[in-house]
C-alpha cells in the first residue's frame, strides 16, 4: 500500500516537472505578455570624483 503511494507521488512529480518545462518552452508563444519583463526608465544622477 505504501509502495503504491510512493510510486503515485513519483509519477505526479515527474509529470509536474514535464509540465513546467513545457510551459517554459511553449509559454512565450501563447502568452507573450506573461513573459515580457516590466520596462521602465530609471534616471539616477552620478557624481564622478576627479582622478589625481
Amino acid at each position: 500500500m505504501l509502495w503504491r503511494l510512493i510510486k503515485f507521488l513519483f509519477v505526479i512529480l515527474i509529470l509536474g516537472g514535464i509540465a513546467l518545462v513545457g510551459y517554459a518552452y511553449v509559454g512565450p508563444v501563447f502568452f507573450p505578455d506573461d513573459f515580457d519583463p516590466q520596462q521602465s526608465e530609471i534616471v539616477l544622477p552620478v557624481t564622478l570624483e576627479p582622478q589625481p
